[in-house]
């Protein structure tokens, strides 16, 4: 997520504990988030005479000091619009500071260095005539507030931060079962290319799709060669969520002895990564008083994101560069995106998100682009089973790589505001069935065509020459309805729904 692209969250209405000091908020900030924020200024709402906690909202710090007078503008105002459309205007406001030293400086320098930004966060909240009750700077281990002036609670070389999984938060955490998913950085580096030697492999299989599936798309008459195309990606990416749930390995002709991935007749908890299975997880929505959403157990840092990389290397293991490149392209139509969408929960929701990824992981040089239909996917996916953290990553994401893109403009603000996913999945239900009820339908249709010419020709050669029956009856069964119509290539109904290359452009 960048400066580009800001997260924000309405309040939640769970279980309260209380924080008391600096201390406890900066424990507190990962587990409102679900994840560790780098590089990042956040914004928490309070309410009420005891500051209860309500709606947050996340940004990338810019790296050039000219753009933080605008960006601190747009936080507060964000911020403070977001809580007025809910109806709970904020009556404070704490902010988070989250940066890593770059080379050669301490948590402290970074501290000085970002004071002025605390500055003009401070100065345009009040400008709304919101005050700001705390400031806190978190790096290299250790936390500094801008606003306590005691030395003793607040030393100006900083505090260490508690012990992970040694405060009252992180009880409460566990107990409600919030799960921390690492830092921010470790959330994206699952959704981009990790580089190395089968990065080539990856962008010579795209540019071979590219020049196979492009002319066929564009070129083809009347769309049908890009209703061919949105079959057999659809059919490719069916075929691959079922070897998710029974993986095996791939055969290769250079690697014979291919690594063994045990059979499952469920995604498998190890090899097909347990942090994948996203429709166990639920939202960190912003906390009250320091609160809980409904997550699935904590788990420590390094164990998780060791599973994490396991669990991804083990799906990139289950698909070839050329069947990625084939999905890749053909994502790009927004009917081919659309339907995809409609694996979205039970075990093709958690398939499709594990798929996804190894998509966004394969957006190559220069195909970078592309990456925002299969990121947008793992947004609405892991929305869709409860997962907000991961969803408003993949969604910054998508939008990263394209700010145009309709779907996850779209995704992002409904996330933002807190909307409930099932009116969409309720929507992609819907249009799932009627195309399901209109295939039924076009095969009867067809077959009573054809019994209705069958019946003529099998009357008419009584009103004429008898020395012409064979001839005629000959003739007219070669021009009947076939099986294989209009219906039969373009599955719904007879012509296909227009504006979709690329996940189009304008309209996707």
């Amino acid at each position: 997520m960048n400066a580009n692209h800001h997260e924000t969250s309405g309040p939640s209405r769970t279980q309260q504990i209380t924080l008391r000091g600096p201390a406890e908020l900066a424990d507190a900030l990962p587990f409102m988030l679900g994840f560790h924020p780098t590089d990042s200024v956040v914004l928490v709402a309070l309410h009420g005479e005891r500051g209860r906690f309500g709606g947050r909202v996340r940004l990338g710090i810019p790296s050039s000091p000219r753009e933080w007078a605008s960006t601190a503008d747009h936080l507060a105002e964000c911020l403070v619009e977001g809580g007025a459309r809910s109806g709970t205007r904020p009556d404070g406001i704490v902010v988070f500071l989250c940066q890593d030293p770059a080379p050669g400086e301490t948590g402290r320098h970074v501290m000085e260095r970002l004071r002025p930004f605390s500055q003009r966060l401070r100065t345009a909240c009040g400008a709304l005539d919101i005050p700001v009750y705390e400031v806190l700077c978190i790096s290299d281990g250790l936390y500094f507030s801008y606003c306590c002036p005691d030395a003793r609670c607040c030393p100006p070389d900083g505090t260490p931060l508690a012990l992970s999984g040694t405060t009252v938060t992180a009880a409460t955490a566990t107990y409600a079962g919030v799960q921390v998913r690492g830092t921010l950085r470790d959330m994206e580096a699952r959704l981009k290319p990790a580089g190395g030697p089968e990065e080539e492999k990856q962008r010579a299989a795209l540019d071979t799709a590219a020049a196979s599936i492009v002319p066929r798309v564009l070129e083809g008459p009347e769309d049908r060669g890009r209703v061919e195309v949105r079959e057999e990606t659809l059919r490719l990416a069916r075929e691959i969520l079922r070897r998710f749930t029974n993986p095996k390995p791939l055969k290769s002709p250079k690697s014979p002895k291919s690594p063994k991935i045990p059979k499952a007749s469920n995604p498998p908890a190890n090899t097909a990564n347990t942090a994948n299975t996203a429709n166990t997880a639920s939202t960190a929505s912003p906390v009250n008083a320091a609160s809980t959403a409904n997550l699935p157990g904590m788990t420590f840092p390094g164990r998780a994101l060791a599973d994490m990389r396991d669990g991804d290397a083990a799906d990139d293991a289950l698909i070839t560069p050329e069947e990625a490149a084939t999905l890749i392209l053909g994502l790009q139509d927004r009917v081919t995106r659309d339907r995809a969408a409609e694996w979205m929960e039970g075990w093709e929701g958690t398939a499709a998100l594990r798929l996804w990824r190894v998509l966004a992981r394969r957006c190559v040089t220069p195909y970078q682009e592309h990456a925002a239909a299969p990121l947008t996917l793992v947004g609405w996916t892991a929305w869709s089973t409860g997962d907000e953290p991961t969803a408003r990553v993949a969604l910054g994401l998508a939008l990263d790589a394209d700010p145009e893109y309709v779907f996850a403009q779209l995704l992002h603000q409904a996330c933002n505001e807190g909307l409930d996913p099932e009116s969409l999945r309720s929507c992609l239900r819907s249009e799932r069935d009627s195309r399901a009820a209109a295939e039924q339908i076009a095969p009867a249709s067809s077959r009573r065509v054809r019994m209705r010419a069958s019946h003529r020709q099998g009357t008419r050669p009584a009103l004429g020459r008898a020395g012409r029956q064979t001839g005629t009856r000959d003739r007219r069964a070669a021009a009947g309805v076939r099986p294989g119509g209009p219906a039969a290539d373009r599955p719904g109904n007879g012509s296909p729904r227009h504006g979709g290359q690329r996940g189009s452009r304008s309209g996707r």
